[in-house]
């Protein structure tokens, strides 16, 4: 009787100390929150997947912070270093920088703390905190949430799963999923350090946009390339193509879209085989900047612009609503037609 009592002493201790190894929830967020409220930075490597229709889309990125609100996240395609963008927050202000372009895009806006950004640790336990419905689980060695997204201008991603490695509290992976729960997105942390050093150009604009343009290849080497007018595969309904023009110009080629019926849209798409001396004056815009997945646009009410294998492109409409003009963008990238 003794020797049965003290083996169920035995399993009922092994449980208590079982249980006592495992931390809750709240335990978890609570060593994020302070893990990134004590922190002074951090530097970054990941390596993005984007589903679009049948294909994925892969991007590398590399992402700089420095306390309080400095932040570079350099987003580049290994197929097209054209398209290679940086992403900049200092004193200044919020910047998009495309350094074969020379083209800077500046805003007064809250970037990167008015939305979700899956390639951000502050962005990550932000949507954490702010969800009360939130669900837990762990494994062996990762913590893993399955949060709300806060997509202001992409409401088509609702869902993701967030993943923690248990020891370091860095970000492993981070999964966004649409309405039905299918998966679009894939964020795969390969480095992560915390409170790095840095420089004082890290942050500076001029610096980020000269010094990344001086490896991409020359504008020049442009002017042999055939120019490509791309289509978008989405329209809304009842809305279709109804003129084109092409048109050239000192330093390049230009093609005009124009969209008729239920929503009416003009798109713009320009080929340069030299940068005018216009574009690399930073303009301001009146509006957000907005991830399209391939690349970053400006958003306004009324218009996107972004650049993708080093063309232009410009949608301009009265009638289509933000998430549309962001679904018409997506569906241009990677559908071309001479």
């Amino acid at each position: 009787m003794n020797k049965k009592y003290v083996l169920f002493m035995f399993v009922c201790l092994l449980i208590v100390l079982a249980a006592c190894g495992d931390q809750s929830k709240e335990d978890v967020i609570d060593s994020l929150e302070k893990k990134a409220e004590n922190m002074n930075g951090y530097k970054a490597q990941a390596k993005m997947n984007l589903k679009t229709g049948e294909e994925v889309q892969s991007y590398q990125i590399n992402v700089w912070h420095k306390k309080k609100d400095l932040y570079r996240v350099h987003l580049e395609n290994p197929d097209d270093e054209k398209s290679s963008q940086i992403i900049l927050r200092n004193s200044d202000g919020v910047f998009v920088l495309t350094p074969a372009l020379g083209k800077s895009f500046k805003f007064q806006s809250d970037w990167p703390h008015n939305s979700s950004q899956p390639y951000l640790y502050t962005s990550l336990i932000k949507d954490l905190l702010e969800d009360s419905e939130l669900t837990f689980n762990t494994t062996d060695s990762h913590y893993m949430f399955k949060a709300k997204t806060n997509y202001q201008s992409n409401k088509n991603l609702p869902y993701q799963e967030i993943y923690f490695d248990k020891k370091t509290l860095k970000p492993k992976m981070v999964k966004v999923f649409d309405k039905d729960y299918n998966p679009l997105v894939e964020v795969s942390f390969t480095e992560f350090d915390f409170d790095p050093e840095f420089s004082e150009e890290d942050f500076d604009t001029e610096k980020n946009l000269t010094s990344s343009a001086i490896s991409l290849p020359a504008m020049a080497s442009e002017e042999d390339t055939p120019f490509t007018v791309y289509y978008p595969m989405y329209k809304p309904e009842g809305t279709e193509l109804e003129d084109q023009k092409e048109v050239s110009f000192d330093g390049g080629k230009r093609a005009i879209l124009t969209f008729s019926g239920n929503k009416t849209f003009t798109l713009i798409e320009e080929k340069y085989t030299e940068v005018p001396t216009s574009l690399t004056v930073p303009v301001s815009v009146e509006g957000e900047p907005v991830n399209l997945g391939f690349t970053m646009g400006a958003l306004t009410d009324n218009s996107l612009e972004w650049t993708y294998n080093g063309m232009r492109f410009y949608l301009a409409s009265e009638e289509l609503t933000r998430e549309e003009m962001i679904e018409v963008a997506r569906s241009v990238q990677g559908t071309a037609v001479k």
